[in-house]
């Protein structure tokens, strides 16, 4: 008797494609090509720290699970250095948890306080998870144009994009990828808005010690933020350990038990002997902070006068790994289509600012910002001089008259 036949497989496509950071690394290594594109430093922490989670290792007293909230030592460190900082108050047992990077911090907070039909509102450009994370949590993700050079956000446009259904502003300061930082007024504009509102604000704070220009205000010392902000942070940009993946979420601690609530079911816990270790960073490393922000100044001044040569009028950036510039000088209308271009022949790859934008309202549109190109200078002095020679070959490989 033939064997009954069986239903065939489903089909799985994946929710999203590759990120555009995996494909212009993957682009940069298959030209050797200087990688601008994904933001991390080609040079590790402080020896110090790293010494001390090897050390834990090593010792076996680091080699389980971590308290699923954080390790204890951490988040009074966390809860010390919002206060010696920025002046804040918080309860480590209570408004803080340690989150497996400032990415889950996010995503564990857009999941506690969204659900379907919700909606997100963010300024663009934005980090690209802010829009996958609330397409998983079913909320539809708005978003409010920052307007070149500045890039500073406008509290009225704001105001117009908020509807009953709006839940969550998610805010990004200092702004990852134009590098601008908020001032004051315009924090205090934007808690007013969503104030009138009743909107929560997750703070993505993650370059807070990469100020250049200025001074870092969080979102919670804002009047009337603090019962209603989520703040992010990590040590990976602060400390160069992006890839210890450890992060934190302070705000009150209603809140912050709803961000722990769902973070258990995802990561539960991680880093164990990585988290000790930060602890002591965040207490006795304001001099590599230091060192690093005039380090990072002088590359950033460096590539600001490359692309400068270059023939662009890139943005110098008050903070952050990044400097954005408008490619259209060179005669380029659709950076992300350039990329391959400028990655086989000039050498160099960057991120374009319209992979970090909503995609055109029309679907035969121009993209946001389609013409602007993302560079980082988070490298080595070394690196940075090769970027930047490499760089000057943009006129002619774009085929600009009398390059």
């Amino acid at each position: 008797m033939p064997a009954a036949s069986q239903p065939a497989r489903p089909r799985v496509t994946p929710r999203h494609p590759p990120s555009v950071f995996e494909t212009m690394t993957r682009l940069a290594a298959r030209h050797g090509a200087v990688n601008l594109g994904q933001g991390f430093p080609d040079t590790d922490g402080p020896h110090w720290v790293r010494a001390l989670a090897a050390e834990a290792v090593l010792t076996g007293h680091a080699n389980q699970y971590a308290p699923g909230r954080g390790d204890p030592g951490l988040r009074r460190a966390v809860a010390a250095h919002q206060h010696r900082h920025y002046g804040l108050q918080v309860d480590p047992e209570r408004e803080v948890v340690v989150t497996t990077g400032a990415t889950e911090g996010v995503a564990a907070a857009l999941l506690a306080l969204v659900q379907p039909g919700d909606e997100v509102v963010a300024f663009e450009p934005f980090y690209d998870s802010y829009a996958a994370v609330t397409a998983l949590s079913g909320a539809r993700f708005v978003t409010v144009p920052l307007a070149a050079p500045g890039f500073l956000p406008d509290p009225a446009a704001l105001e117009a994009a908020i509807t009953p259904r709006t839940r969550v502003l998610l805010l990004n300061t200092p702004h990852n990828p134009t590098g601008a930082v908020l001032p004051a007024d315009v924090l205090a504009r934007l808690v007013a808005v969503c104030a009138r509102h009743g909107v929560l604000i997750i703070s993505d704070e993650v370059y807070e010690h990469l100020v250049f220009d200025g001074r870092h205000q969080p979102v919670a010392s804002v009047p009337g933020g603090s019962d209603r902000t989520l703040t992010v942070s990590s040590a990976g940009k602060s400390f160069s350990l992006t890839g210890w993946k450890v992060g934190w979420v302070t705000g009150p601690a209603d809140l912050v038990q709803a961000v722990y609530s769902v973070k258990q079911f995802l990561t539960y816990s991680s880093g164990p002997a990585y988290q000790p270790a930060v602890a002591r960073a965040l207490a006795e490393g304001d001099g590599f902070l230091t060192e690093q922000r005039q380090r990072y100044r002088a590359a950033r001044d460096g590539l600001v006068a490359g692309l400068r040569t270059a023939g662009l009028d890139p943005v110098v950036p008050a903070a952050g790994y990044f400097t954005v510039a408008d490619l259209a000088p060179l005669g380029v209308a659709d950076a992300l289509g350039a990329a391959p271009v400028l990655a086989e022949r000039a050498g160099v790859v960057g991120i374009p600012v319209s992979a970090l934008c909503s995609p055109a309202a029309d679907p035969g549109g121009t993209a946001p910002l389609a013409s602007w190109m993302r560079w980082a200078f988070c490298k080595s002095p070394a690196v940075m001089a090769e970027a930047v020679s490499r760089l000057q070959r943009l006129p002619g490989v774009l085929g600009v008259p009398g390059s």
